[in-house]
């Protein structure tokens, strides 16, 4: 039999160059409000703590809700491979309403208790204050995010990656703007808002997102938003796969939150330097999906072609390119490494702290590298199952108990990364090990 030719250097980055640079608007959502918030001439370290708490819940529930994105991904990758696309018509509208309903009913429940969820983060006094006032204003864009997600995977399904990073990019453009404008304000027009403005800020570019993925996805789609009965025979399989990746991405968020609630209980100055840390983590992570990506988005159309050979050099392939893209990110904070946390803020006890981890964050990224890539191969081929349980046990096997073992040492930020380090190296093995089993012979 005729062997099929391999998906080629250019192909993959026709693929992974627009969709790292749609992952990497949503980092840098929040690390321009961090980087604002941080310059701020009251309370500069408060606000920034504030947001780091804030920001870390509001992406614990974005994660667990945007698992969908992958699911109608791989699911539509999977039909249009196996080309029966018109089975699944009536399919992205009525996930896209679960959804929205979803996120307003969880939007309506957080906002009543937002101050008791970020007391359980440790916070108090002034930083509570603000890190409540920023979610109730910022979480107004849940059900508005989630929906401009649901289309990106729709359009990932198709093999496409240019119309979400257009949406990205001008939600991305958009917020730094206003942020700088509602922040500190423009004298005699606007008034300075302080964190509130960012939260502003966040939603206005999350509406004009959610637009855009509206009108995108009725102009350059097969699919509408017409919410036909009954529901399609593969809601159930969407849903439980959907379910498995809500549970993986509870378990991510459960080291998120230990990790924010140790860095609170160390000091105002512990937890604004675990927020730089994490949301240039977070950078780095949404960067080096731009190949991951490509794995999710390639995996299922392969899977549904039932061409499993290409499918391992596709992951040889997607490995190697992320592990240069991390080394690359890691050199130039290296040599950036002082300038870069004086971006952020002033305050020498925060910086200090930030200096003093920062180097654990940066040596950790070819292990990332490698796990998000085979993480977004699994998400392709539809294996929820399968990631479910390797970050069930990496986060209660690895991460907490690392975390416990270091804070009894006294470690402070030192135990967190260590932590996330060993999180990440379990997450990777335990991947690649199936993967290869899995596929490699197959």
């Amino acid at each position: 039999m005729h062997s099929k030719p391999k998906v080629t250097f250019k192909q993959i980055n026709k693929l992974a160059v627009p969709a790292l640079i749609a992952g990497i608007a949503e980092p840098l959502l929040s690390i321009t409000d961090t980087a604002i918030v941080g310059n701020i001439d009251i309370n500069a370290t408060e606000a920034l703590a504030a947001v780091g708490i804030a920001g870390s819940f509001l992406s614990a529930l974005f994660w667990i809700l945007a698992q969908t994105k992958s699911a109608i991904s791989a699911i539509i990758a999977q039909y249009l491979g196996a080309n029966r696309l018109t089975e699944i018509k009536s399919l992205p509208a009525q996930i896209i309403t679960i959804n929205i309903i979803l996120s307003v009913l969880l939007y309506s429940i957080t906002f009543f208790f937002a101050e008791a969820i970020f007391s359980i983060y440790n916070a108090e006094g002034l930083i509570l204050n603000y890190a409540t006032s920023y979610y109730k204003i910022r979480a107004v864009g849940l059900p508005l995010t989630l929906f401009a997600f649901s289309v990106f995977g729709v359009f990932r399904g198709l093999q496409n990656t240019f119309w979400p990073m257009i949406i990205s990019i001008t939600g991305m453009v958009l917020n730094i703007v206003l942020d700088y404008i509602l922040v500190f304000g423009i004298e005699g027009i606007v008034p300075g808002l302080h964190i509130e403005g960012a939260a502003y800020a966040s939603v206005i570019s999350q509406a004009v997102m959610a637009a855009m993925a509206l009108v995108l996805l009725i102009k350059k789609t097969p699919f509408s938003l017409r919410f036909h009965w009954p529901f399609n025979k593969e809601i159930k399989r969407l849903l439980l796969l959907s379910l498995n990746l809500f549970i993986r991405a509870f378990a991510l968020n459960i080291a998120i939150y230990f990790a924010n609630s140790y860095a609170t209980t160390y000091g105002n100055q512990y937890i604004a330097a675990q927020t730089i840390a994490f949301q240039i983590w977070l950078f780095f992570a949404f960067f080096i999906d731009g190949y991951a990506s490509v794995g999710n988005i390639v995996s299922g159309r392969l899977s549904g072609e039932r061409d499993y050979k290409n499918l391992w050099k596709l992951s040889i392939d997607l490995s190697k390119y992320a592990i240069v893209v991390a080394f690359i990110l890691g050199i130039i904070c290296f040599v950036f490494y002082i300038p870069l946390g004086a971006i952020f803020t002033d305050d020498t006890a925060v910086l200090d702290a930030f200096y003093a981890i920062f180097w654990i964050v940066l040596l950790m990224q070819p292990l990332n590298a490698i796990a998000f890539v085979f993480d977004g191969l699994f998400k392709g081929l539809a294996e929820a199952v399968i990631l479910r349980n390797t970050l069930l046990i990496a986060t209660f096997l690895g991460f907490i108990p690392v975390l416990w073992i270091g804070d009894y040492y006294g470690l402070k930020l030192y135990a967190i990364w260590i932590a996330f380090t060993v999180w990440m190296f379990l997450r990777m093995i335990v991947l690649v090990v199936l993967f290869r089993k899995k596929y490699l012979l197959k």
